[in-house]
C-alpha cells in the first residue's frame, strides 16, 4: 500500500469537506493519486446520498436575500442535525441557493432543483453537500415577494443556530416601522393566511364540519347550531388570519386596523419556520 502524504490528506479534505479518515483511505486506495482519490470520495458520497434519501431532514435554517425595498426571497433549507445547520458550508449553500432563487424566480421546488448556477444544477449542489456533510440536505420551500414595499424579519430561536423563523411582509407603500411591527407579529403569532377570503374553501369546509360536530356533541339546540358554528368559524379567522389577529403590541385592535391607522395596506406575507407547515 502506498504511503500517504498528510499534506495531500489535508488538501483533499479542504477540497471535498470529507472526513480526515475518509480522505486518508481514499488516498490509500488510489495509491497516492490525488485526482483518483477525489473521484473515489465523490463516488462514495453519491452512494451514501442514495442511502440517506429515506432519512428525515427536520433541522436547518431560513435564508433571506433582498434586493432593495421591493424584492426579497426566503428559503427553507433542511438538514438532519443542528450541528450541520450551524456549519459554514451549509449556511454558505443556503445563501447561494436563495440568491439564485431571487435572481431566477423559479415556479416551484422541482423547477428550482433543475435550474443551474456555477455550472451545476441546484440538485447537484445539494448532492455534493449531502456527500460532504454526511446528511440529507434538501430544499423544502421558498417564496419571492416583489413590488410595493417588502420588509423582512429573521428570528433565531437559539443564539447558537442560524435563523429558524423568517417573515416577509409586503405593503402597498413604504413604512419600515409598520412593516417591521407586522413582520415581528407574524413571527410570534404564526398566522396561516392573510385574510378570511384567502383561506382555501376546503380548509374552511373542514373546520366548519369539525365545529358542527363539536357543537352537536355538546348537545346544543338544533336551531342554534348554524349560528354557533358561524361564531366559531369567525373565531378561527381571528386566530389564523394575519389581518384579523389581535395585534401583539396592542391587543385591543387587529393587525388590519393597525395597518389602516397607519395608512398602509398589507398586500401579502410569508412566514417560514424550520420543520413546521
Amino acid at each position: 500500500m502506498a504511503s500517504v502524504n498528510m499534506a495531500d490528506v489535508k488538501r483533499l479534505r479542504e477540497l471535498t469537506a470529507a472526513g480526515m479518515m475518509d480522505c486518508k483511505k481514499a488516498l490509500e486506495e488510489a495509491e497516492g493519486d490525488f485526482d483518483r482519490a477525489v473521484e473515489i470520495l465523490r463516488l462514495k458520497g453519491a452512494k451514501d446520498v442514495g442511502k440517506r434519501e429515506a432519512r428525515t431532514a427536520s433541522n436547518g435554517l431560513i435564508a433571506l436575500k433582498q434586493d432593495g425595498d421591493s424584492l426579497a426571497a426566503l428559503l427553507e433549507l433542511n438538514c438532519e442535525t443542528d450541528f450541520v445547520a450551524k456549519g459554514e458550508r451549509f449556511q454558505e449553500l443556503a445563501a447561494r441557493v436563495v440568491e439564485h432563487v431571487l435572481a431566477t424566480k423559479p415556479a416551484d421546488v422541482a423547477s428550482l432543483l433543475e435550474s443551474s448556477f456555477d455550472g451545476k444544477t441546484v440538485k447537484e449542489h445539494l448532492d455534493e453537500a449531502n456527500a460532504a456533510l454526511g446528511e440529507k440536505i434538501e430544499v423544502r420551500r421558498f417564496a419571492v415577494l416583489e413590488g410595493g414595499f417588502v420588509a423582512a424579519y429573521m428570528h433565531k430561536t437559539d443564539p447558537q443556530l442560524p435563523p429558524q423563523v423568517g417573515v416577509l411582509v409586503q405593503l402597498d407603500k413604504p413604512n419600515p416601522e409598520v412593516a417591521k411591527d407586522i413582520a415581528q407579529h407574524a413571527a410570534a403569532m404564526a398566522p396561516k393566511y392573510l385574510t378570511p377570503e384567502s383561506v382555501p374553501a376546503e380548509v374552511i369546509e373542514k373546520e366548519r364540519a369539525l365545529f358542527e360536530e363539536m357543537t352537536r356533541e355538546e348537545g346544543k339546540p338544533e336551531a342554534a347550531i348554524p349560528k354557533i358554528v358561524e361564531g366559531r368559524v369567525n373565531g378561527w379567522y381571528k386566530d389564523f388570519t394575519l389581518l384579523q389577529q389581535a395585534f401583539v403590541k396592542d391587543n385591543k385592535k387587529s393587525v388590519g386596523k393597525y395597518a389602516e391607522e397607519n395608512g398602509v395596506e398589507v398586500l401579502a406575507f410569508v412566514r417560514f419556520k424550520v420543520g413546521q407547515a
